[in-house]
């Protein structure tokens, strides 16, 4: 739904400003926000011309669709796939662009639907509602949720990883997925599990080239890009495994960063906050 800069202006007055704490601190982190993300909770992807795509998954939140997307990585069901769709201002999908390759034996054809999540835990709340909920902010860890009241969810922001699907009730195996790489694309909010978020490469799947085909699939099996492996971090050698820390946001620093994105410095004016403007909030482990 489209809001005039001048209608979401007032609506960012009307929410009033953040709690002193965040007005005086900085929105710049310290070293104790920073928290180690569990090497099993990232997945690699390889591409076949050498360039590599780091997921953060979110397992609390989707435990069956992760379950299955670790049996898959175990099974090397990944090596050799593709990414076979990419439309513009949508998404890049990836897996089996032939839909012929029979899935691991132990997977769960049709787990439960994982399109809502347990209850709305923000640990920071966005003083604004937006066009897709009432409310919405992020966990203490960094996922973006959000609310209509009754439910929660994680949202489709930008390098959010969803379970690409058929028509209900089927809920997706999590062979193929799917990122978002125009904006965000919160019309798939509790439609679409959310199963994870491109932490590092997302300039990767944003700069593939688009397919004119309907809904931007390839027309030809050359157009695609390789997939060469599919992994977690802690299946890599001690030695050559990628660390990542996400950014707390239960504490006056990260308050104070929505307060400054709220309220930006001049020339710049505020016109909103959308909960996916935020970002992952990921860093490599220094």
């Amino acid at each position: 739904m489209f809001r005039p800069l001048h209608a979401l202006a007032a609506l960012a007055l009307l929410a009033g400003p953040l709690p002193a704490c965040a007005q005086q601190a900085t929105p710049d982190p310290v070293a104790a926000d920073w928290h180690d993300i569990p090497d099993d909770e990232i997945m690699v992807i390889t591409l076949t011309d050498g360039r590599q795509i780091f997921i953060r998954l979110a397992k609390r939140f989707a435990p069956g669709h992760v379950a299955n997307i670790g049996t898959l990585i175990n099974a090397h069901w990944w090596d050799g796939a593709t990414i076979y769709r990419v439309q513009e201002n949508w998404v890049a999908q990836w897996g089996d662009a032939t839909e012929q390759k029979p899935l691991p034996p132990e997977i769960l054809r049709r787990p439960p639907a994982e399109f809502e999540i347990g209850a709305f835990e923000a640990a920071q709340r966005l003083p604004v509602r937006d066009a897709y909920s009432t409310a919405s902010g992020v966990t203490a860890d960094g996922w973006p949720i959000a609310t209509d009241g009754s439910a929660a969810w994680l949202t489709h922001c930008y390098g959010s990883v969803g379970v690409a699907r058929d028509s209900l009730p089927d809920t997706g195996t999590g062979a193929e997925l799917f990122t978002p790489i125009g904006q965000s694309a919160r019309r798939l909010d509790r439609n679409y599990t959310v199963v994870g978020r491109v932490v590092e490469g997302m300039d990767v799947f944003s700069s593939l080239p688009r397919s004119a085909a309907p809904m931007g699939v390839y027309a030809t099996a050359a157009e695609r890009t390789g997939i060469a492996s599919v992994r977690l971090a802690s299946q890599f050698p001690a030695d050559e495994r990628p660390h990542f820390q996400y950014r707390a946001t239960d504490n006056p620093r990260y308050a104070a960063l929505i307060d400054k994105k709220m309220n930006p410095d001049a020339p710049m004016i505020a016109t909103g906050l959308e909960v996916c403007d935020l970002g992952p909030g990921v860093r490599r482990r220094p």
